[in-house]
C-alpha cells in the first residue's frame, strides 16, 4: 500500500517485535506552499485521532532496501520503524510472516535479531476466543557447553535439533512448532521498487538479456529494469491481443498483488510491438518443472504446489477476477520452488478464431468445465473446474489430461460424466479433492477459500 513518510518523522525502536509488516518507500510527497489566513482556533480532533497506533504501525525491515532514487528511505534488515500513516494498499502490504495468509497454530521463523550475532525464534500461536493471535519472541542462547536452548531445561548441539525437538514438545513456548516459515518470506518482494501510479513504464529503462521462449502473444525475454531488478519482458506481436481493451485492464491488473500471483509490473505501449513486463521467477512454467523432476517430487511437495496456487486463485476470486486459462502451463515456479500463478484474464484478450473455437485446437477444452464448451460462461467456478485439472497434471508430474482423445472426444466423455481416473501419487483424500472441482454444475463445486482450507489440513494431518 502507498506510504506516506515525513522527512523528520521515521523513528527508530529497539524493541523485540514481531516481523510483521513488509513495507515499501514511496518517494516523499512535496509540502504545499502554506495560505496566509487568519490565526482560528483549530477545530477538536477526531475520537480516532486519540487511539494508540504504535502497536500495529511499528515494523521491522524483512530484508534490505535499498534506495532508489533520492527521497526514497533505505531500510536495513532487522532495523525497526513507526510508521505515521498509511494509505493505498500497493505501497502498505501486510505480510505477517508467522501466519501466511492465513492464521496457523504454530507458524515460526528463525531470524536474525537486532543484537548483532543472535538468534530469535518467533512463534505465532492463536488466541483463545479472538480473532487475533500472539506472537512471542524465544532469544537462541548458548550456554558455556555451546548447548543451545530456548528453556533453560532443554539443551541441543544444533538449532536444527532445537527445532526438531519443539516441533514435537512445546517444552516452555507458547505452543510446539508446526509450520516453518519459508525463506522466500525474508527475500526481497517481488514489486521492490516499482510505482503503482506509473503503469506506463519507460522501454529504455528495460535492457533485454536473453530469450526464454514464445509465449501465445508472442516472444517472451529476460530482462533488466534499470539495469538492477530482473524482469519478463512479453513481446506483443502485432494482430495477436486486442490492445486496447487490455491497456484498460492492466490498470485493474497492476492492482492485484499476492505472494502467489507473478506480478504485473507496467506495460511499454508508445511503440510497436507493445511490451508487457511482469515478475520474472526463475524456475520456468510449473508443467516444464514437473516433467524435468518426474520422480524426484515428495507427495508433501506436490500438494504443497497445488496449495500455492490455490492461494493465488484465492485472491482472485476475492477480488472477483476470473483467470479463464488456469493450467499448469500458465503457472510459474520461482527460485524458492513457490509456485505462483500467471497470465490471468489474458485469454480474454487473445484475438484467435481458433482459440475461442470448441473445434479448433488451441482452445483449452481438456481444462474446460461443461459450461465453458458448451455456452462459454466463464466464472470462479469455472476456474475451480480447471483447478482441479491442475491438481491432476501436478500428481501425474505433468501428463497431459486425457491423454491423446480429440476435444470432441473429451466433451463427449465430460458430457456423459466419465472424469479423469485418480493419479497414482494422490492419496483418496487428494483425489476426493481435485474430483469435488469437476461437479457438473457450477453451484456443486467448492469455493478456492475452502479449497485452501481443505487442503492446508490434508498438509497438517501429513
Amino acid at each position: 500500500m502507498r506510504l506516506k513518510i515525513f522527512e523528520s518523522s521515521v523513528l527508530f525502536k529497539r524493541r523485540s517485535l514481531i516481523l510483521n509488516r513488509e513495507i515499501r518507500i514511496l518517494p516523499l510527497i512535496p509540502r504545499k506552499k502554506k495560505l496566509h489566513v487568519k490565526n482560528k482556533p483549530l477545530p477538536p480532533l477526531p475520537v480516532e485521532a486519540f487511539k494508540d497506533y504504535t502497536e500495529t504501525l511499528k515494523v521491522i525491515a524483512l530484508y534490505d532496501f535499498p534506495a532508489r532514487g533520492p527521497s526514497d528511505l533505505t531500510l536495513k534488515q532487522s532495523e525497526e520503524y513507526l510508521i505515521l500513516e498509511q494509505y493505498d494498499p500497493h505501497w502498505w502490504k501486510k505480510v505477517n510472516t508467522f501466519i501466511s495468509f492465513q492464521a496457523k497454530e504454530g507458524s515460526f521463523v528463525v531470524r536474525d535479531s537486532s543484537q548483532q550475532g543472535v538468534l530469535t525464534l518467533s512463534v505465532y500461536s492463536q488466541s483463545k476466543g479472538s480473532h487475533g493471535g500472539d506472537i512471542r519472541h524465544y532469544q537462541i542462547k548458548k550456554n558455556h557447553l555451546k548447548q543451545y536452548y530456548v528453556a533453560e531445561k532443554y539443551l541441543f548441539s544444533s538449532i536444527p535439533e532445537l527445532i526438531q525437538y519443539h516441533q514435537h514438545n512445546a517444552a516452555g513456548l507458547i505452543t510446539r512448532l508446526r509450520h516453518p516459515v519459508r525463506s522466500i518470506r525474508c527475500s526481497l518482494p517481488a514489486t521492490a521498487g516499482f510505482s503503482y501510479e506509473e503503469w506506463e513504464l519507460n522501454p529504455s529503462e528495460l535492457t533485454f538479456v536473453k530469450e526464454l521462449g514464445r509465449g501465445q502473444f508472442g516472444i517472451v525475454h529476460l530482462g533488466k529494469w534499470k539495469a538492477t531488478i530482473k524482469v519478463a519482458i512479453k513481446k506483443i506481436n502485432e494482430g495477436a491481443m486486442s490492445e486496447d481493451d487490455f491497456m484498460e485492464e492492466a490498470k485493474l491488473m497492476m492492482k492485484l498483488s499476492h505472494p502467489k500471483l507473478v506480478q504485473l509490473y507496467g506495460v511499454c505501449t508508445r511503440q510497436k510491438p507493445l511490451y508487457v513486463v511482469t515478475e520474472f521467477l526463475e524456475n520456468g512454467c510449473l508443467l516444464s518443472y514437473l516433467r524435468q523432476r518426474r520422480g524426484k517430487l515428495s507427495t508433501d511437495m506436490l500438494l504443497g504446489m497445488c496449495l500455492d496456487v490455490c492461494e493465488g486463485m484465492e485472491y482472485l476470486e476475492r477480488n472477483n477476477f476470473i483467470h479463464r486459462d488456469l493450467a499448469a502451463r500458465n503457472c510459474l515456479v520461482n527460485a524458492e520452488h513457490t509456485v505462483k500463478v500467471s497470465d490471468f484474464g489474458m485469454a480474454r484478450y487473445v484475438i484467435d478464431d481458433e482459440y475461442v473455437s470448441s473445434s479448433g485446437a488451441k482452445f483449452p477444452i481438456k481444462w474446460s468445465s461443461p459450461e465453458v464448451f458448451h455456452f462459454k460462461k466463464y466464472s470462479s467456478k469455472s476456474d475451480i473446474w480447471s483447478f482441479g485439472v491442475l491438481m491432476w497434471e501436478v500428481f501425474t508430474e505433468g501428463k497431459m489430461p486425457f491423454g491423446s482423445k480429440s476435444n470432441y472426444e473429451v466433451v463427449h466423455e465430460i458430457s456423459a460424466g466419465n472424469r479423469l481416473y485418480r493419479p497414482h501419487l494422490a492419496s483418496h483424500t487428494v483425489y476426493k479433492v481435485m474430483y469435488s472441482c469437476w461437479h457438473e454444475k457450477p453451484e456443486g463445486r467448492p469455493t478456492f477459500a475452502e479449497l485452501v482450507e481443505t487442503l492446508t489440513d490434508i498438509m497438517d494431518m501429513g
